[in-house]
């Protein structure tokens, strides 16, 4: 099997998908072999994205719009993918969305919205596709966390509460589906180039570099490669683990 290949007559499902490292995901997968469910709260965006990926990859991405916060829209929504594509291997738990403030001034229904989306919303697809998963071949959870779940961040209490949540919910979710060889592991990224920290002033942008060893911050396509290996067969022993790609911050 070449590298080009390694995902032939899988199904990988990816939340969030309509840009960012979502997006850069479902691409990957897309590349190398994989059949794509594209699903984004806007029917707009996934839908660009799933015809992005169709135009380099035909007939290899089918876009849902339907925001993972709504339990029942989703289980609909994993109900139609799993008729679309026949089954589901891969579940990449991506969509979030922040809505930063001090503690202080931080209203309830913005810390419900960044919970409600970043970790119930992977609770609410995981419901939707366990079962298919526990029969699926090298069936995969990768769910994405945030390094600012595992140091905290002022002015990010909800965001660092719903990505240290995720964290905890992947290690329970690994033990409870090992025995089905479903693998369920974390990934942590730092400060990545994406719409979300293109809106950060060039001040601050200064103010982040100098936290980050590597001094640069990292690329949606250098989370996309670290998500592919962990769905690939050479991650099969892997399971229940948070992997930071964050340039440094935080050894």
């Amino acid at each position: 099997m070449t590298r080009m290949d390694r995902f032939k007559d899988k199904i990988v499902v990816v939340t969030g998908a309509g840009r960012g490292i979502g997006k850069a995901v479902a691409e990957a997968f897309a590349s190398e072999g994989a059949k794509v469910a594209v699903l984004s709260r806007n029917e707009q965006s996934c839908g660009k994205s799933a015809a992005a990926i169709n135009e380099a990859h035909p007939d290899a991405a089918r876009a849902y719009a339907v925001d993972v916060a709504d339990f029942d829209a989703v289980q609909e929504v994993g109900k139609q993918i799993v008729a679309d594509f026949g089954g589901v291997n891969i579940l990449v738990n991506n969509a979030g969305i922040t809505r930063d403030g001090l503690l202080l001034r931080m209203k309830p229904e913005d810390w419900d919205a960044v919970l409600d989306t970043n970790l119930k919303g992977a609770f609410n697809t995981v419901k939707a596709f366990q079962r298919n998963l526990m029969k699926a071949d090298d069936p995969r959870i990768i769910n994405m966390s945030s390094v600012i779940g595992m140091i905290g961040n002022a002015g990010q209490a909800n965001y660092a509460a719903s990505k240290a949540g995720l964290i905890g919910f992947t290690k329970s979710v690994a033990r409870e589906l090992a025995g089905r060889k479903v693998t369920c592991n974390a990934i942590a990224p730092g400060f990545i180039r994406t719409t979300m920290t293109e809106v950060l002033g060039e001040k601050r942008q200064e103010e982040v570099l100098k936290i980050i060893p590597l001094k640069e911050m990292g690329n949606a396509d250098e989370i996309a490669n670290l998500a592919l290996f962990l769905a690939s067969p050479d991650a099969r022993y892997i399971t229940g683990q948070v992997i930071a790609i964050d340039g440094g911050m935080t050894m």
